[in-house]
């Protein structure tokens, strides 16, 4: 189980100059909101926005330490328009969608 400081720890390893707010959704210390607002973002395409995070934090799902991050990585006029950005993968919402990582199962 992490912190929510921890995940902004990391995050700010891959993107240095970026404002992040980071929800742990269940209290549970491995399901995660990341809210991502730099202007790095400009003219990138969401998924090449989420990639370095993404595979920054491969690492920590394969050692089972995180299962699921919620990214949402932003402009800051795109952050300026938005409202909640949280989507929880296991509550049932669709209205927002979010990166659900599984962690692969393990024959034992």
């Amino acid at each position: 189980m992490v912190a929510e400081q921890w995940v902004v720890e990391e995050v700010l390893k891959v993107i240095p100059n970026a404002d992040i707010s980071v929800t742990d959704l269940h209290k549970s210390g491995d399901h995660f909101h990341v809210r991502v607002v730099s202007p790095e973002y400009e003219g990138i395409r969401p998924l090449q926005r989420q990639r370095p995070i993404l595979n920054h934090f491969k690492k920590f799902i394969a050692q089972n330490i995180v299962h699921a991050l919620d990214l949402k990585c932003m402009t800051p006029e795109q952050a300026s328009k938005s409202g909640e950005t949280a989507f929880d993968p296991h509550g049932g919402d669709v209205e927002f969608f979010g990166v659900h990582i599984r962690r692969e199962k393990r024959s034992e």
